[in-house]
């Protein structure tokens, strides 16, 4: 019942309330990434969703522009410099998520879910086994059981291991359990910078 109906009417409502609420912060916020760096205000990254279908995923923009094929790549740890001045404020906050409550609304993600993987990194889609690939059977999150068990640090084999536990163990009472580990998380900044590069080949 609530994997398959009330998760979903849940997240809508929840992510319609956080948008109408958060509008004019969310304008400010956007105000000042335009006159703080060139370029678009929201980033739009491919990601992989449920059922490995390719969405793009919402963020505000933290970087300069093309910083992704630049330094670290898709690393980015203490001091880095492709990080604009408004984006080290957003990243400590995590509010350069908030406009993936538009993604919820557009049917592409969740409030609570695996976290959507690039396209290429930590490997293309074709590449997960068919039991890594059961962390595709449900929406992706913005936070996850693995963001509140490492966040960043986490090796990616054993992140595929707690999203897949997720999957199996998908209930009201557990999202609730990550949603207050999240706030947590987001208050006391814990696990929010990569510290090394988390894909072991196995």
């Amino acid at each position: 019942m609530y994997k398959n109906y009330a998760k979903r009417k849940l997240d809508c409502c929840i992510a319609f309330i956080v948008l109408i609420i958060g509008l004019a912060p969310m304008l400010i916020i956007a105000f000042a990434i335009k006159i703080d760096s060139h370029g678009p205000v929201l980033f739009k990254q491919d990601r992989i969703g449920k059922g490995g279908k390719v969405f793009k995923m919402l963020k505000f923009r933290s970087m300069y522009i093309g910083a992704e094929k630049k330094g670290t790549g898709v690393y980015s740890g203490t001091g880095d410099r492709r990080v604009t001045r408004v984006g080290r404020f957003m990243r400590a906050t995590s509010i350069d998520e908030l406009p993936q409550c538009i993604n919820i609304l557009c049917g592409d993600m969740s409030l609570i879910g695996p976290r959507p993987p690039l396209t290429y990194h930590p490997w293309c889609y074709e590449e997960y086994d068919d039991d890594q690939r059961r962390m595709f059977e449900v929406r992706p999150g913005i936070t996850g059981w693995a963001q509140v068990h490492g966040r960043k640090n986490v090796e990616w084999n054993e992140r595929i291991k707690m999203n897949v536990w997720y999957v199996d163990h998908m209930s009201l009472l557990l999202d609730l359990k990550i949603l207050m580990m999240t706030v947590f998380k987001v208050i006391s900044n814990v696990d929010n910078k990569n510290t090394n590069e988390t894909v072991m080949k196995i």
